[in-house]
């Protein structure tokens, strides 16, 4: 089957950013609750149950067979913050993610969009991307992002907060990051919005919640 006039035709990709767990460089609004320790610590464990979600739904992508639908033959990517290049290759080889590459200066919307472009120029697909602080990440939330592209230009999956904690495309253009209000509950509906806008067909996925502040460790004890 070939891909949608537009798309890329190499493996996609899903790119998950996230920062070196590292006590005092990360996860900053959780440490006036828990401490830089174990900021930290829970920065590595979530790192580690994301990937482990997306290791999972590309075994089932591959059992499923290669159809040329977004995601046969998962590329995982992670797009890493606060460590040089020497230790970020390290990290994603214990990781076990079939690539690494630097997030790069900047708002967060500027960094999306950075791994959104390296994806489409590489040829992939569909390009996905999730944060590394989602406790409820499975499987099947990845694998429903991948079905939705299927359809979709875009794909959401609303936060708790009013953000989003998965964003997919499927086309380089036009431009979903340029002039949200980052960090603010307004997030996914600037993001509909501008989608609204460039008429963008949309598939929203299930709410999920980060794990940012220390008030978000009562939903996980």
């Amino acid at each position: 089957m070939r891909p949608p006039q537009g798309l890329g035709i190499g493996p996609p990709q899903l790119v998950m950013l996230a920062r070196w767990p590292a006590p005092g460089r990360c996860k900053s609004r959780l440490v006036p609750g828990v401490g830089t320790g174990r900021a930290a610590a829970i920065q590595a464990r979530l790192t580690r149950h994301g990937l482990a979600a997306a290791a999972e739904a590309r075994r089932a992508m591959a059992a499923a067979g290669g159809d040329g639908r977004p995601g046969a033959g998962l590329r995982l990517v992670l797009a890493t913050s606060g460590l040089g290049p020497g230790a970020a290759g390290r990290w994603g080889r214990r990781l076990g993610v079939d690539r690494v590459v630097d997030q790069g200066p900047g708002s967060l919307g500027l960094r999306m969009q950075r791994q959104m472009g390296r994806g489409w120029r590489e040829g992939a697909a569909a390009v996905v991307l999730i944060g590394s602080d989602l406790p409820e990440l499975a499987a099947d939330d990845l694998l429903a992002a991948f079905r939705a592209l299927e359809h979709h230009a875009l794909v959401l999956g609303p936060a708790g907060d009013g953000g989003y904690w998965l964003i997919g495309r499927r086309r380089a253009t036009p431009q979903v990051f340029s002039g949200i209000e980052w960090g603010s509950d307004r997030v996914l509906e600037q993001t509909l919005q501008l989608a609204r806008k460039a008429g963008l067909s949309t598939a929203l996925l299930a709410e999920r919640h980060d794990l940012d502040r220390p008030a978000d460790l009562d939903r996980w004890r």
